[in-house]
């Protein structure tokens, strides 16, 4: 009983030390689901438009991304961009620091492509889901494609896809915990440090799951909240 007090002692004891490093861990769960969200739009419209050559690539962008593990889009982002600027700036005949630019950039555009691909999965699905009399109304009104989507269809889809969205920061927020793969010292990688003190691995992360479960739930509820708020709009003809 004494030792299981101790355990306890020891969980929480280390929880104030690795929370120190959750605004990393939230700026760049927020940061990639952002830039995610607008790339997922753009390659939504570019795909329910059939733009010629743009809806191939980015057919076999998501075929990539879906295709590979999120670790493996990590790595190609953390060595692959410093090599291709190197290169450039090699061919240009200036010279490029591969330290200049931090780890957490580069787990933030890996985290933002891979977010984009299934976002824009989910609001293709959405702009489809739109009746197509909204589109029809809008012509007659003599709306030009991007007022149209602007004010008419986009919202509506957004309304659609949210319970998806939902699901993509949620699960973003979890996937940070690979960034220490990149050396970002995030909420994982603190943990690795402090549990490489004393090698109780398994209460270190124990505490750490203390940290992501409520803040997780706590996002779940405020999202399912806006979601109901907003699902009223969508079934309000146009």
């Amino acid at each position: 009983m004494e030792k299981l007090i101790n355990d306890i002692g020891y969980i929480f004891s280390t929880i104030p030390e690795i929370v120190t490093k959750l605004p990393i861990t939230l700026f760049i769960a927020f940061s990639a689901t952002f830039s995610g969200f607008l790339l997922g739009i753009l390659i939504a419209l570019i795909r329910f438009f059939h733009i010629k050559v743009l809806s191939q690539l980015a057919t076999v962008f998501i075929s990539f991304i879906r295709g590979t593990p999120m670790v493996i889009q990590l790595y190609l982002t953390y060595y692959g961009i410093p090599l291709l600027i190197s290169r450039i700036a090699e061919s240009t005949g200036n010279e490029f620091d591969m330290n200049a630019l931090p780890s957490t950039l580069f787990a933030i555009i890996a985290f933002a492509l891979n977010t984009g691909a299934y976002m824009s999965e989910s609001f293709r699905s959405s702009l489809m889901a739109v009746e197509a009399g909204q589109f029809e109304a809008c012509k007659s009104l003599h709306y030009s494609t991007w007022d149209s989507l602007r004010t008419v269809i986009l919202p509506q889809a957004f309304v659609i896809a949210l319970p998806t969205l939902t699901s993509s920061l949620l699960a973003m927020i979890k996937n940070t915990s690979l960034a220490f793969c990149i050396t970002v010292v995030d909420i994982m990688a603190q943990a690795r440090i402090v549990g490489s003190r004393s090698f109780r691995y398994f209460e270190i992360y124990i505490a750490v799951s203390l940290i992501y479960w409520p803040i997780c739930a706590l996002l779940e509820r405020l999202l399912l909240s806006l979601e109901k708020k907003l699902s009223r709009f969508s079934k309000k003809a146009f």
